[in-house]
């Protein structure tokens, strides 16, 4: 398979840069997730790598070579698009042979190929059938097959999964994943479903305005994301504001704006500076009344919304002017009432300082 490497990458529309010179790396067999709001130029990204799009700046390189002046069909890059750009004419044999049929692929040599894609991806018995006759899973395995019968180097993806419901997007993300293992190909793409980014990807990027936010696994950008728009992004989070009353050992003591005293990782932070503190719902504990766990930070608050899914129950905490969200797993607990006072607890160490 191949690397990728983007190289102070601009695209310009006008005064609207959609890549301000972006440098990133997408290593050789791995699922990468580009994610950010629409416009924020994860998209031009991609388009970029396929050659859709050509840098006003920079480079795209594939295994060290520079592929800015090369045409798209010689790029060898296999792409998916949100919908699937299947020829309604054509059977499901014939949609996954036509890349092989452009560039000249013996009959039989065709077949096999085919062959062994729809069997990649669970289409067995289904050559003949026209596209409007399979189901939007179906359809986006045969965009898939298309787009890995040709053998390429790389595979583009945008939003492959977003025209599907949340059950079958949830089976999907399975199988996607699965085909990509089996392949071992380097595989990009774009999605705004958060769930998703995170379900599928080696690792992440968070893109905004042209430019990247933050780039690292999933799970090192969701735990400790480096600012306010990654950490409110990438999942839900509750920001504490405050300002730093003193440091030991590492640790900050923060008056929040609340009147509460947080404690936070707070390396190099001086006494009286401002501090942002990012926690995530999941993380804070809610206890009815004024009940605490030793050494955890504390909020005094009153349940507002409650809003119950079945497996889990989420809340809505007024602590003075400020709503806190809390996630809560229904684990035989009783589910607690609209008025309910309650104490929030969390431990140093689940709390982030983020930037503004």
């Amino acid at each position: 398979m191949s690397q990728v490497e983007i190289i102070n990458a601009v695209k310009k529309y006008g005064e609207l840069a959609a890549l301000d010179h972006v440098s990133m790396t997408f290593k050789d067999g791995e699922f990468f997730g580009l994610l950010g709001p629409s416009g924020s130029g994860k998209t031009t990204m991609l388009r970029a790598i396929a050659g859709f799009v050509l840098l006003d700046e920079g480079e795209v390189r594939v295994d060290g070579k520079d592929i800015g002046a090369t045409p798209v069909y010689q790029r060898n890059i296999g792409m998916v698009f949100q919908n699937y750009a299947l020829f309604p004419h054509m059977s499901v044999a014939e949609n996954v042979a036509f890349g092989l049929d452009v560039r000249r692929i013996p009959a039989a040599e065709q077949r096999k190929r085919v062959a062994d894609a729809l069997a990649m991806v669970r289409l067995v018995g289904f050559e003949q059938r026209k596209p409007k006759q399979l189901s939007g899973g179906q359809q986006q395995r045969v965009a898939l097959a298309r787009a890995l019968v040709t053998r390429p180097r790389v595979l583009l993806l945008d939003e492959p999964l977003g025209a599907l419901d949340k059950h079958l997007r949830q089976e999907m993300q399975i199988e996607l994943k699965r085909i990509q293992r089996d392949v071992g190909i380097t595989t990009v793409f774009v999605t705004h479903d958060q769930e998703e980014a995170l379900t599928l990807s080696d690792r992440i990027a968070i893109f905004n305005a042209g430019r990247i936010i933050q780039a690292g696994s999933p799970g090192e950008v969701y735990a400790r994301p480096i600012n306010r728009f990654a950490a409110g992004f990438l999942g839900e989070a509750n920001f504490l504001g405050g300002k730093v009353g003193g440091v030991t050992n590492g640790w900050a003591q923060v008056a929040l704006d609340g009147g509460a005293i947080a404690s936070v990782e707070g390396q190099g932070l001086q006494i009286g500076q401002q501090a942002l503190l990012a926690v995530r719902p999941e993380r804070m504990a809610i206890h009815a009344g004024s009940a605490t766990a030793p050494g955890s930070n504390r909020l005094a608050g009153t349940v507002g919304e409650v809003i119950f899914s079945g497996n889990s129950t989420s809340y809505r905490i007024h602590c003075g002017p400020q709503i806190i969200s809390v996630f809560r797993q229904n684990d035989g607990q009783p589910i607690l009432a609209s008025g309910t006072a309650v104490s929030l607890t969390w431990e140093p160490d689940d709390a982030v300082l983020v930037a503004e």
